[in-house]
């Protein structure tokens, strides 16, 4: 680490130590004793090696649940993830086809809406699908991360036929959510930690540390389905130095917290079966 990013990272922690939310973040943690708060952490937009993708993995030792373009991956990405030091760290999900928007003009961006036949999307996806299969092996779950989080609600009860055994978007659901009902698990993420509409900032350290602490309150008091771990957002390729900072504290003490236990999407989504390679 320079010198200048030293003093950075110093102040950083400074704010964090004395943050009243921080604070709380750890008492929240700590009331779900003996159980544990989890967590899970999901990055998108991944397509190819990058110093930025390798200053995220290296961030901590929590796994992490890539969302791969699959239309738009490099051959190395691969091969990069499948050896050290990240072998064992990094699950793959798939993160919609070729990331494009097909929605019409003043309608919000979407590659799986409802503007094009499902049959196209099906098929995009399972061309993507074979992709990771055919790159990634075991490592690709078979999880779909719609790009901009946003599906055609029809299109989610056809993925079971498709291979598919999770779903994951943005935002707490209901407390009687029950995906599996479906035949999919939908596990989301609450933290995203980029201001998009504010020319996608690091959207400040207790800003990030209100939505931790507002999940795992609402998830403690029945008021969002309670089984579903709190779930922090990234996207390594717009991140700034503030936010990687954060990150790495966040990580760091949550880390070291006896009542926090951080879940690889692995489990969350209890891979059993992948998709087929061919």
């Amino acid at each position: 680490m320079s010198s200048v990013a030293a003093v950075s990272f110093g102040r950083f922690q400074r704010a964090f130590v004395g943050s009243r939310r921080g604070d709380e973040l750890a008492t929240r943690a700590a009331r779900w004793a003996p159980r544990k708060a989890s967590f899970w952490w999901r990055d998108d937009d991944a397509v190819a090696p990058s110093p930025a993708l390798d200053r995220l993995l290296a961030l901590g030792p929590q796994p992490i649940a890539l969302a791969v373009i699959p239309a738009e991956m490099t051959r190395g990405l691969a091969g990069h993830l499948a050896g050290p030091p990240w072998v064992g760290k990094v699950d793959v999900l798939q993160h919609g086809y070729a990331h494009r928007n097909h929605e019409p003009p003043g309608a919000k961006k979407a590659e799986l809406g409802a503007a094009r036949p499902g049959v196209v999307i099906r098929e995009e996806l399972s061309r993507g699908a074979r992709l990771l299969a055919a790159a990634f092996g075991a490592q690709a779950l078979p999880v779909l991360v719609p790009p901009w989080n946003r599906i055609a609600e029809p299109l989610i009860d056809l993925l079971p036929a498709e291979g598919y055994r999770g779903l994951s978007t943005q935002g707490a659901q209901p407390p009687e959510a029950d995906s599996r009902q479906r035949g999919i698990r939908q596990v989301n993420t609450h933290v995203d930690i980029v201001d998009w509409r504010g020319g996608r900032q690091f959207i400040g350290v207790e800003a990030a540390i209100d939505l931790a602490v507002a999940h795992l309150a609402a998830r403690r008091q029945g008021r969002v389905a309670s089984g579903e771990p709190t779930g922090l957002l990234t996207h390594h390729l717009v991140l700034a130095d503030a936010a990687f900072d954060f990150m790495a504290e966040f990580l760091a003490r949550t880390g070291e917290h006896p009542a926090v236990q951080w879940c690889a999407a692995r489990d969350i989504f209890a891979r059993g079966t992948g998709f087929a390679s061919a």
